[in-house]
């Protein structure tokens, strides 16, 4: 009689787990390009301790449960700009440069000198608890689409 709870109640978990609704994140206008495939296959299932969430649309990835880190491959890639950018280096050879932009809802992030561009959204609340190295965690899957831009800084002219 225990095993039959016991298997009732890890079916209900499995059931109840498989229900999980998947978080709508808007499709990239160039979501469909071949590099927007390879990028999001070789992105962690783990980011910033978050587990990795099912999204609703191509070329997406989402981790978190009820504040929520996205990413969308394939969104326009920003033109030179004076809004700050920065490099994520992990010193094992993954640098990517970073567009970030700060919003009422939370910080931007979008991938510079790259196409298609990769666009993470972090909320503030995440934000404020979690420092960026994540991008880090970022840099090998984004790196698969060769850099052809890199940012610069009043140093480098």
């Amino acid at each position: 009689m225990k095993w039959s709870r016991l298997l009732l109640a890890l079916g209900a978990l499995a059931v109840l787990t498989g229900c999980a609704q998947p978080v709508t994140v808007p499709v990239a206008p160039e979501a469909h390009l071949p590099d927007c495939a390879r990028i999001v296959l070789a992105l962690p299932n783990e980011l910033a301790g978050l587990e990795r969430r099912q999204t609703s649309s191509q070329a997406t990835r989402a981790w978190g449960t009820e504040e929520v880190i996205t990413l969308r491959c394939g969104v326009e890639p920003p033109a030179p700009t004076t809004e700050t950018c920065t490099t994520a280096d992990d010193l094992q050879g993954n640098a990517v440069d970073w567009v970030a932009i700060e919003g009422e809802d939370g910080w931007t992030f979008t991938t510079y000198g790259r196409h298609p561009a990769v666009e993470v959204f972090v909320p503030a609340s995440l934000a404020e608890q979690r420092s960026t190295s994540f991008l880090l965690d970022l840099g090998p899957a984004v790196q698969r689409v060769e850099a052809t831009r890199h940012c610069i800084g009043l140093a480098d002219l």
